[in-house]
């Protein structure tokens, strides 16, 4: 816990929650705009030959358990916390990026996502849970840069990668993606990760000096 007594882990973690509730915000525009601009749906390989299944509660409700098991990771793995604030910051900013140059309409037969509970009808919640934010997926690639993130436990990296491929195929069975959406995810995200490394090497060598990484722990490849 001595961390949270120096100053200037203490300024670089408030530097990456500004980030982030700034990437958030990018987020809530992008959304809306790609919702106002978009135009005619396309047909998909995967979503034009299955039907939809009722997975609205997995993609709603999964997401919020990983947003809170990610709060919970990072307050007692505080090394972490700077570099992992700002890896996920840089990675809405990019989805943000990326939902707003691309305007197709969500596929025509896809799951009603259930906004009965009212923190998940608000606005603020409804951005995330609109379905109309499609490329690429956050619910894939977020777990899969949590995955990047602490490779070096094995049983992190395996849950977290574990978690993405669940999440492509719950957007899938629903139709709350396109095929591409989910298979760009992982290149995208994993390009944010190697931004992310760069911009922020400090943060990251602060995770790399950590005891627990000390002890022959490896992080995800980089190249």
């Amino acid at each position: 816990m001595s961390l949270y007594k120096d100053r200037g882990f203490l300024a670089s973690v408030g530097a990456g929650l500004l980030l982030l509730v700034a990437s958030i915000g990018a987020v809530f525009y992008s959304t809306n705009y790609a919702g106002i601009s978009a135009s005619n749906s396309v047909t998909d390989i995967v979503l034009s030959n299955t039907r939809v299944y009722e997975v609205d509660g997995l993609f709603i409700y999964g997401a919020l358990a990983l947003v809170a098991f990610i709060s919970l990771l990072i307050v007692l793995r505080p090394a972490y916390l700077p570099f992992t604030l700002k890896g996920i910051a840089l990675f809405y900013f990019v989805r943000s990026i990326s939902v707003s140059l691309t305007h197709i309409s969500p596929f025509p037969e896809r799951v009603v996502l259930d906004a009965s509970p009212y923190f998940v009808s608000s606005q603020f919640f409804r951005v995330f849970f609109t379905g109309d934010d499609l490329f690429f997926s956050g619910h894939v690639g977020l777990p899969f840069l949590l995955a990047l993130i602490f490779w070096d436990n094995r049983g992190l990296r395996y849950f977290f990668l574990a978690l993405s491929v669940m999440f492509a195929v719950v957007v899938l069975l629903g139709h709350l993606h396109y095929s591409i959406d989910v298979f760009a995810a992982y290149f995208i995200t994993y390009a944010v990760y190697v931004l992310a490394r760069r911009l922020f090497n400090s943060d990251f060598l602060r995770i790399a000096a950590c005891p627990e990484r000390s002890r022959g722990a490896h992080a995800a490849p980089v190249k």
